[in-house]
């Protein structure tokens, strides 16, 4: 795949938003979804003293993005782990305090356009969706085996599929049939089961319920709940985060732990607040910022997409 195809999304955005934790010599930068490397090396580029530390849960975005990335040599650290992992990772390098954190919680480019990995539901592939292929249950796995009433649960919490409960019957059904096995029996099996007037609305039927399967399979929304107020917490005085979203339940998640940290905790009433109530967050984008027209016609995957950021004003106390 060529990587100059893949536009990193609201890179100027993000880069702004960084740049002013980032001018000082020996500033580290983090970027917990490092992808094929747009990001990491737009980072690299533009703050020439910072230091990158990369993570990625997926082997093969490691490899091609460290060839991407070999140029920078010693200024690039890239990790094999998952987001969460953060602090095991800065303690590991001995990195104690960060001065930026990005998040691009996109699924990569790469993963969508490598028809074997079946996270697209534009063309048929075997229903695999591990962003990291050594461990875990595969969407097949899970459309297999799990209980019906499971599987409407994950439809409804993760995809906001209002059909869910006809498209887990038709699920059912078929799996004792055959087992399933590639993406296009399920689109088509999915485009089947709904009414017609739900096919009106909102793109190819299917795509809530891959969106739904891939969070299950990967854990996304549990890694992210642990995630950003690791990342936070990883954050010298100073220093930044900026977060892109691509659907209502990270930024819900990602809008509440900033609303955390931004909040003023001291009970009502008090004359002075005590430094240990006072907001160790300040935002930095008034609610959650979208692309232009321009970037969305350049990129049509950054239609989704909501930036928020935040910088650490204090230290947590007690």
């Amino acid at each position: 795949m060529s990587q100059s195809r893949h536009v990193p999304v609201m890179l100027q955005r993000c880069l702004d938003l960084l740049a002013p934790a980032l001018q000082e010599p020996g500033a580290v930068v983090v970027d917990c979804t490092l992808g094929l490397g747009g990001h990491s090396q737009a980072l690299l580029d533009r703050f020439p003293e910072a230091r990158l530390v990369a993570l990625d849960r997926d082997k093969e975005a490691l490899r091609l993005s460290g060839e991407r990335l070999a140029p920078y040599g010693e200024r690039a650290t890239l990790v094999h782990a998952v987001y969460d992992e953060l602090p095991d990772v800065l303690d590991r390098i001995g990195v104690p305090r960060v001065q930026g954190v990005l998040f691009d919680l996109g699924v990569s480019s790469m993963q969508l356009d490598e028809a074997g990995r079946g996270f697209a539901y534009a063309q048929d592939a075997p229903l695999d969706m591990r962003m990291d292929q050594t461990t875990g249950m595969s969407a097949a796995e899970v459309l297999n085996t799990y209980p019906p009433g499971e599987l409407v649960r994950i439809l409804r919490a993760y995809g906001e599929e209002k059909q869910a409960k006809r498209i887990v019957s038709a699920i059912v059904r078929e799996r004792e049939k055959e087992p399933f096995s590639n993406s296009a029996r399920l689109v088509e099996l999915i485009r089947a089961a709904l009414p017609q007037a739900a096919k009106r609305t909102g793109g190819n039927p299917a795509k809530r319920t891959f969106q739904a399967l891939r969070i299950e399979v990967n854990g996304e929304l549990s890694v992210l709940e642990r995630a950003i107020p690791a990342a936070v917490e990883a954050l010298a005085v100073g220093g930044r985060i900026a977060v892109l979203s691509y659907h209502s339940l990270e930024d819900r998640l990602v809008k509440q732990v900033f609303a955390a940290g931004a909040a003023n905790t001291a009970p009502p009433g008090l004359p002075v607040v005590p430094e240990r109530y006072a907001p160790r967050l300040k935002l930095l984008t008034r609610g959650a910022e979208l692309p232009t027209e321009e970037e969305i016609a350049e990129n049509r995957r950054a239609a989704p997409a909501r930036l928020r950021g935040a910088e650490r004003i204090r230290e947590s106390i007690g």
